[in-house]
């Protein structure tokens, strides 16, 4: 325990560059308090204390802005960054090295039972505003960029953005864990871009025509 402990406090000097000292990261980091109050309540709710579980994690949600369902299951060195707003629900599962940003919610689309939120496998990246709903699989190495709505399971190794997200890179270029979510593609800019081409010959192609 005490061991993952300090896990969740190195993975922020390794994902943050404004952290100074450990003091600082220990007492002033939101997301590294909901994801060590969140291991307490999960601790609870494993042993069916449901209610007391829930408890814990209400009174961090309270202090933090960081809701997490005590049923979630969360890996090793789980990265907040920011944190206000984020949204984790009961039946998500969420893999190792993992990081996500403020106003990020990991639903569900429903009433239904069972697994109803996301999966989310080993070194994937959710950023700012991002929403996936649904008992869907966001591949190991993927990255969801900011303000996507992912509603469709996602490969391995992908990028996805967009309303609703759509996959714009793949195929063995392994995504990095990096902080410049702003450089990703905008396919909805390229179809733009595509369509615009695409009237510009036809204009020249119908002059063409009526001068002949």
């Amino acid at each position: 325990m005490f061991k993952m402990l300090k896990e969740d406090v190195d993975v922020v000097f390794d994902q943050d560059p404004a952290a100074r000292s450990y003091l600082e990261v220990i007492l002033t980091y939101s997301g590294l308090h909901a994801i060590w109050a969140h291991r307490f309540a999960h601790w609870f709710y494993r042993r069916k204390f449901f209610f007391l579980a829930r408890l814990i994690s209400q009174i961090s949600r309270f202090f933090t802005g960081i809701e997490i369902h005590p049923g979630a299951k969360i890996g090793r060195r789980f990265f907040i960054d920011h944190g206000m707003g984020v949204v984790i629900g009961e039946t998500c599962e969420i893999g190792n090295n993992v990081t996500i940003f403020q106003g990020v919610t990991l639903g569900g689309t429903g009433k239904e039972k069972g697994k109803r939120h996301p999966t989310l496998e080993d070194n994937t990246l959710v950023s700012t505003g991002a929403k996936v709903l649904g008992s869907i699989t966001i591949g190991e190495n993927s990255k969801v960029g900011g303000g996507s709505v992912v509603l469709k399971d996602v490969p391995p190794n992908a990028t996805v953005v967009g309303i609703p997200g759509k996959v714009v890179v793949q195929d063995g270029v392994k995504v990095r864990r990096d902080l410049n979510h702003h450089e990703l593609p905008d396919p909805v800019a390229d179809k733009l871009k595509k369509m615009d081409q695409e009237l510009r010959e036809l204009r020249e192609a119908i002059q063409k025509f009526t001068k002949e």
